[in-house]
């Protein structure tokens, strides 16, 4: 039986949830089904490698497919398809499987991001890894974190200093130029730093794991959606600038506001130099 919502007003809570719930759900058996197997891989650039597998394909079908069931009137913004635009409000954003490096590689750090925006700013996201059983969802400023269908701890660490973060970003070889040299000069500083995380790394933020992550050249699809994961959580995540991160570019999500200044200050004071 379909299932379509009312979209005249604000989206219930509920309504949120069981949509993003349901897609994740639904993209699942594209995703894991495939994980581990000996996929065919396509390479979207003619030069440089951004893969792009029947997974990710399919998976942002079946959610796109769901989402347009019930929020008709909604925009869908995708990695792998065309906009669907919308005189509404309201987009969902999605990246059916965000990491496909890791994905294509075996390593369980890649996940499916579905997000919902009002007027551009994220206000519930998802992000689910399924050969883990983990979902982080955030809806109405309330976190959720669960594995295998059972709650687990969620809520960001207390630490408030660059010296005690740890750090992660996706790989040091996205950063060029002058935000190298803020990357270089801010890495020195932290505990320690960890590779190749990808949305995975801002979802341990988000349930204490890892303190830092500072990233450039993201889509909005990379961070849209995890952004009320981090903030739902208790952390802060904007831009270099300092702006929101809905639209990507660069990325700085912390623990605490105090870490987020202290990380901003030396990336600034770096790309000045």
């Amino acid at each position: 039986m379909s299932m379509t919502i009312s979209t005249a007003a604000r989206p219930t809570d509920a309504a949120i949830a069981e949509t993003l719930i349901a897609s994740a759900t639904a993209a699942r058996a594209s995703t894991l089904g495939r994980f581990r197997t000996q996929l065919a891989v396509d390479n979207k650039f003619s030069v440089g490698f951004d893969p792009v597998t029947e997974a990710d394909r399919e998976a942002e079908t079946v959610i796109r497919a769901i989402i347009a069931e019930r929020f008709p009137d909604h925009g869908i913004i995708g990695e792998e398809w065309d906009a669907k635009a919308t005189e509404t409000a309201y987009n969902w954003i999605i990246d059916p499987i965000d990491g496909t490096r890791a994905f294509i590689s075996g390593v369980p750090v890649w996940g499916t991001l579905i997000g919902l925006t009002h007027e551009g700013k994220a206000i519930a996201g998802l992000m689910e890894q399924p050969f883990t059983g983990e979902r982080w969802m955030a809806v109405g400023g309330q976190l959720e974190h669960t594995r295998n269908g059972g709650p687990q701890p969620a809520g960001v660490s207390s630490v408030a200093k660059l010296s005690q973060a740890r750090t992660s970003t996706t790989s040091p070889d996205m950063f060029r130029g002058p935000h190298l040299s803020a990357w270089t000069e801010l890495s020195s500083r932290v505990l320690q730093v960890r590779y190749g995380l990808d949305c995975y790394a801002y979802c341990l933020l988000a349930s204490g794991h890892i303190d830092l992550v500072v990233e450039v050249q993201l889509k909005h699809v990379d961070i849209a959606p995890l952004i009320p994961i981090i903030e739902a959580a208790g952390g802060v995540v904007t831009t270099w600038d300092g702006g929101r991160a809905e639209n990507g570019g660069t990325c700085v999500a912390a623990a605490t506001p105090q870490l987020h200044d202290e990380a901003m200050r030396v990336l600034r004071e770096a790309m000045l130099d």
